[in-house]
């Protein structure tokens, strides 16, 4: 699976004066940092950038390469003159060793997006977006990655092993009726097609709007149910430890503990599109507790609220 760091993000504010400022040392050490923790590639997200984007975006890719090397990078903005800035710069032996952060559905988007990660031979991140919004339902997301993404991509000539379609993750703060769908999405979108398209998630949206000290533990439950049902790539923080030792114990099948053991029972009912049976759960444990009470919110089986651990 990769691993996309979301670290560099014009939304954090030390993020977004380091950017104005041309902090160069925070940034190569908040790369370096996310490398270090086991990131695959970093989310470089600029924001729109309309008028000084390339330059921005020029001038971060070189901090980028000053800190990782030629570590995989997703360009992340509406500029389309900043991702082309970037995908210049990231250019070895006429590709470029990154990914753009997106292209979506809507008309504008699908005819400008992917003609130029073909031209580079970048991947491309493409979300169920119309020009209507986020379809709410499973079957209407597949639909729209079935009817319009998928075939544009084929229409330029991307290889279907550089298109990361992304099902877009709701809030469950409110949103949370639609939290389920994105799993069963993807569940859906690795049985459309052999091969099947790869999938992308942006990990955290799941806790959007949530208290700080809350949003770790809903993302790293939802993490678990995604990997059940075959995501390919996921933008996550890595520097969450936790985050990174829960994903650690699926992939190695490591119950060598009670909540390991828990979260491999979590990960094996949903691939089987099953409910968790609470016989699995050791309520005196407040982890496990904590841990079965996030699905029930996840899948809408309990109304979300920000208390709902107390509940």
């Amino acid at each position: 699976m990769l691993l996309i760091g979301e670290r560099i993000h014009i939304i954090s504010p030390k993020v977004k004066e380091a950017l104005a400022a041309r902090d160069g040392a925070f940034l190569v050490e908040l790369a370096r940092h996310q490398k270090e923790a086991g990131a695959h590639a970093l989310d470089l997200n600029i924001g729109p950038q309309k008028k000084a984007g390339p330059e921005v975006m020029d001038w971060l890719v070189d901090c980028m390469h000053a800190a990782v090397g030629d570590m995989l990078l997703s360009l992340d903005t509406t500029n389309l003159a900043a991702i082309e800035a970037g995908l210049e710069k990231t250019k070895r032996n006429g590709r470029a060793n990154a990914i753009i952060n997106s292209t979506s559905a809507e008309a504008e988007r699908l005819a400008a997006v992917p003609p130029l990660a073909a031209q580079y031979g970048a991947k491309l991140i493409a979300l169920t977006l119309a020009k209507e919004g986020i379809p709410v339902t499973a079957d209407a997301r597949v639909s729209l990655a079935m009817d319009k993404l998928i075939p544009r991509a084929e229409e330029v000539g991307l290889p279907m092993s550089d298109l990361l379609i992304d099902p877009l993750v709701l809030t469950v703060s409110g949103c949370q009726e639609y939290v389920p769908h994105c799993i069963e999405a993807v569940r859906m979108l690795k049985l459309v097609s052999d091969p099947p398209p790869l999938v992308n998630v942006g990990l955290s949206n799941v806790s959007n709007a949530v208290p700080a000290v809350m949003r770790p533990l809903i993302n790293r439950t939802y993490l678990v149910m995604l990997m059940a049902v075959g995501v390919d790539a996921v933008i996550l923080d890595p520097l969450d430890r936790e985050l990174m030792a829960w994903l650690r114990i699926v992939e190695q099948r490591d119950d060598a503990t009670g909540l390991g053991r828990l979260l491999l029972k979590l990960h094996d009912a949903v691939a089987a599109g099953e409910a968790l049976d609470p016989a699995v759960v050791d309520f005196s444990d407040p982890r496990q507790a904590e841990v079965w009470k996030t699905v029930q919110i996840l899948l809408n089986k309990v109304i979300y609220t920000d208390s709902y651990l107390r509940l």
